[in-house]
């Protein structure tokens, strides 16, 4: 374990991951490099024995990358991690591990649309199943079950219904079946959600989302709880090279450090707004684990520390009144992804989610006046401003 294991997060999100370096910098160097120079030929050979801890190519360790890689499975709580090239590559990898042709997975219908995608398009082509369903009603992950059930996948809270699923039950379930539980913990982040505390196997982050925080990286990680399953993962992870690269690494840890603040400002700021969307008129419903009216409150207090910054909210003039909000918009940010300083706001039924069709999108939980919210760290006050003007004209 960690020489921090004993320290608050906050303390953990600064000092994560960092070792003793040559020179003695407070900041862990960028090792920008390919490949590493051997002492001698028997030294290279005892590397790639695994006789000796080195480093011999950038794809398969790299110092940099591993201080991040530590300071994130520390965070969670985890044995180790892997750094992937985004959140993707992460995902992939996690499935290239676990699965083989013949395999069924179970996965949260409500997920990040690239990760149905790959199981749907291309996994399936390689003889993997899956049934998405509903994970956050036990009975529905129950039905799914079949005997070559191997991995079920929980988006939680769910992108972008937010809906959330109860952990400690689906991981006793699924260990009493043999199948293994992943844990996408991007809209919470350690700091409000720590999936080992109930049971879950291996967690996975886009860590372009809060992880890192500031727009400006594209990333992910997976984490594990054990050295067997670190080993296995990393050979399928170097095989399949989507590995993160050292500068990618050095931003991510940088922006680890202010992870535990900016998470309590996002939250701060969400649940103001919350409350706020939750009174007005032109709003049909809110869905934020803060609010007492949220379907699965009572879970989201076990499982989170805090709500988080993540809001959806209907629009009762559907498609129409979703453009209109998005196009006056002044200070929210009309964009796609999540978790930077920056509010960001979409509209899924008319920008990511428009060419599965109303059908389609409505059996995944997206309706025609869903919006997305990624609460930043501004002033509220200045964002509860640009959110009226902007409703005022839908």
């Amino acid at each position: 374990m960690s020489k921090n294991k004993n320290l608050h997060i906050e303390s953990k999100c600064v000092h994560a991951g960092i070792k003793e370096y040559e020179h003695g910098p407070v900041v862990p160097p960028i090792y920008q490099t390919s490949t590493f120079k051997f002492e001698s030929a028997d030294y290279g050979g005892s590397l790639f024995a695994g006789e000796q801890k080195g480093y011999i190519y950038t794809r398969m360790q790299n110092p940099t990358i591993e201080a991040m890689e530590d300071a994130v499975a520390e965070l969670e709580g985890g044995y180790k991690a892997l750094g992937c090239a985004s959140g993707m590559a992460a995902i992939h990898t996690v499935f290239s591990a676990l699965l083989n042709a013949g395999d069924h997975v179970i996965c949260s219908k409500s997920v990040y649309g690239p990760t149905s995608t790959l199981l749907a398009t291309v996994l399936s082509r390689f003889n993997v199943e899956t049934t998405f369903v509903n994970t956050s009603n036990m009975k529905k992950i129950e039905e799914a079950l079949k005997p070559n059930t191997k991995v079920i996948y929980i988006e939680t809270p769910g992108n972008p219904t937010l809906e959330v699923t109860d952990l400690e039950a689906v991981s006793i379930f699924a260990h009493k079946h043999n199948a293994l539980v992943v844990v996408d913990n991007t809209f919470m982040s350690p700091i409000l959600q720590q999936p080992f505390l109930f049971g879950v196997d291996i967690v996975v982050h886009s860590m372009t989302k809060f992880l890192n925080g500031h727009a400006d990286v594209v990333a992910g990680i997976v984490v594990v709880k054990d050295d067997e399953t670190y080993k296995h993962f990393r050979k399928t992870l170097n095989q399949i090279g989507g590995v993160i690269d050292p500068f990618n690494s050095f931003l991510v840890h940088r922006g680890l450090k202010t992870l535990a603040i900016r998470m309590k400002k996002h939250t701060e700021n969400a649940i103001v707004i919350a409350k706020f969307l939750e009174a007005h008129p032109k709003i049909d419903w809110v869905r934020f684990p803060g609010l007492k009216s949220f379907p699965n409150y009572k879970i989201a207090k076990k499982q989170h520390k805090a709500p988080g910054g993540m809001i959806s909210f209907e629009l009762k003039g559907g498609i129409k009144a979703g453009k209109k909000v998005m196009n006056s918009v002044k200070l929210c940010q009309l964009a796609v992804s999540l978790g930077g300083v920056e509010t960001l706001i979409q509209h899924p039924a008319s920008m990511t989610h428009l060419t599965m069709g109303k059908e389609a999108r409505e059996s995944a939980g997206i309706t025609d006046g869903l919006v997305r919210l990624s609460v930043g760290i501004e002033n509220v006050e200045d964002l509860l401003d640009d959110l009226k003007q902007a409703l005022d004209k839908a």
